[in-house]
């Protein structure tokens, strides 16, 4: 499925560690518009529980993951925010 994904960022956080690709994660989300989608590739192996738990936390759709071995992608899709009438 992930091939078909369409993207509106990309974040390479490859050769970091917990927590920093779930924070620039976050970051990144967070400038988005509802709706858009962030494509996010890591090598951390705990990214593989940390994403999913940040995209719950934030109300942010887990669209696909891969896990490649040394690389994870995911596909995150921005939820509604207080901006677009939501909480």
């Amino acid at each position: 499925m992930s091939d078909a994904i369409t993207f509106d960022e990309r974040l390479d956080t490859s050769g970091l560690l917990c927590p920093l690709p779930v924070y620039k994660a976050g970051l990144v989300l967070g400038r988005l518009e509802a709706g858009k989608v962030l494509h996010l590739i890591t090598t951390d192996p705990g990214s593989l529980e940390d994403i999913p738990a940040l995209a719950r936390q934030r109300g942010d759709e887990l669209l696909d993951v891969e896990d490649r071995g040394a690389t994870q992608l995911f596909w995150l899709k921005k939820g509604p925010t207080e901006r677009d009438g939501h909480k």
